[in-house]
């Protein structure tokens, strides 16, 4: 398998079932909100090359709310602690920078400081096999 290109798309997952304490017990939960401000945001940002993707859940129950990154040939990582309602641009300067680099590794001073103190695992490329 060749290298990933910087140009490749990656997915971003983003847990929808994640609950916030203060989330009532009807209406949207707080990965749900930031699911929509993550599609929205990325509307904005024509060319980046990333797909979000909507899950049910990443089982980071306790580090709401949750994204994760993967690409094919890259490392996966998980995400956390994230906050709906401001950290859609900062997600996505972060998965801007992963969708620039050749294996997903982007250097810790140059991660946004919520991927440094976020991070919940790093996951190493699938190998591949014949």
């Amino acid at each position: 398998m060749s290298e990933p290109l910087p140009s490749d798309p990656c997915t971003l997952y983003v847990c929808t079932t994640c609950r916030d304490a203060a989330d009532p017990a009807e209406g949207p939960r707080a990965g749900a909100r930031l699911h929509d401000a993550l599609a929205q945001a990325l509307a904005a940002r024509p060319g980046l090359p990333v797909r979000i993707e909507p899950v049910e859940c990443l089982s980071v129950c306790k580090r709401p709310c949750t994204v994760a990154v993967a690409s094919p040939g890259r490392w996966t990582y998980v995400y956390g602690d994230l906050d709906p309602a401001i950290s859609a641009d900062v997600i996505l300067d972060g998965i801007g920078l992963y969708a620039g680099t050749p294996d997903g590794i982007v250097p810790w001073r140059e991660r946004p400081q919520e991927f440094r103190k976020g991070v919940v695992a790093r996951i190493p490329p699938a190998p591949v096999t014949a």
